[in-house]
């Protein structure tokens, strides 16, 4: 379960409380203006060329309506837990997501196809990685700068402050908006996540080694034998 897959399949901690901080920064700041925000957000992964990195994951759900709507369903399992992980990065176009607890899952892609693997169902998921750049939030950390200027209208809620507000401009993609956050050394530390259906997913990342040497065997999948494969 994971960011990559939606959190249909499931997607970070209880930072979530940093959200509303988010939406206060952004009534009373200084955004950054319109044509800048993008081209900060590049010049900022442009310091990145490889990631290592731990991560948890949680979802809430944050919208009033749906949360009523929901108590007439049974709770989704992912609502529950804590997922983590961990991530390597390697740019251009190099990603592995690995989630450990409570459930192993596997998305790895080197840059063409997105390979989506989960070994208790002996079943992976090859998928094309043009449709699913906007859908896949945590590719744009070894995305290029062009797919996510196509993917994403980005805004900069303070000029003074390293955090940004992506909305895909495909309005069927997974999510809503997307929040990063960077730290020092222009580290990701944080993902906020907002989708259609009124849950707000967090995303943190700790123990981060930026541009530290990566075996890049890592990023080539092969699907086990008597691996049920699935293409989308």
């Amino acid at each position: 379960m994971n960011l990559l897959h939606k959190t249909a399949s499931a997607l970070t901690i209880s930072t979530l409380a940093l959200a509303p901080i988010f939406a206060t920064q952004t009534l009373y700041a200084a955004p950054a203006p319109t044509q800048q925000a993008p081209q900060n957000l590049i010049k900022q992964l442009s310091g990145i060329q490889s990631i290592q990195a731990e991560f948890s994951q949680n979802t809430k759900l944050t919208n009033a309506r749906h949360t009523a709507a929901q108590k007439k369903q049974p709770t989704p399992q992912h609502m529950n837990q804590t997922f983590s992980g961990v991530m390597q990065v390697a740019r251009p176009g190099k990603f592995y997501w690995e989630t450990l607890k409570p459930a192993k899952q596997t998305i790895v892609t080197t840059g063409k196809v997105v390979w989506i693997y989960d070994p208790d169902l002996e079943q992976a998921v090859k998928q094309s990685l043009d449709e699913q750049i906007a859908n896949t939030p945590a590719l744009l950390l070894s995305g290029n700068a062009q797919d996510i200027m196509n993917a994403y209208d980005v805004s900069q809620p303070d000029a003074k402050k390293t955090y940004y507000s992506l909305k895909p401009k495909d309005k069927e993609g997974a999510f809503e908006r997307l929040l990063i956050s960077f730290g020092r050394n222009n580290t990701p530390t944080l993902m906020i996540l907002e989708d259609s259906m009124g849950q707000t997913t967090t995303i943190n990342f700790r123990n981060i080694k930026l541009n530290g040497k990566i075996d890049h065997s890592v990023f080539n999948f092969s699907p086990p034998k008597g691996t049920d494969i699935i293409e989308q």
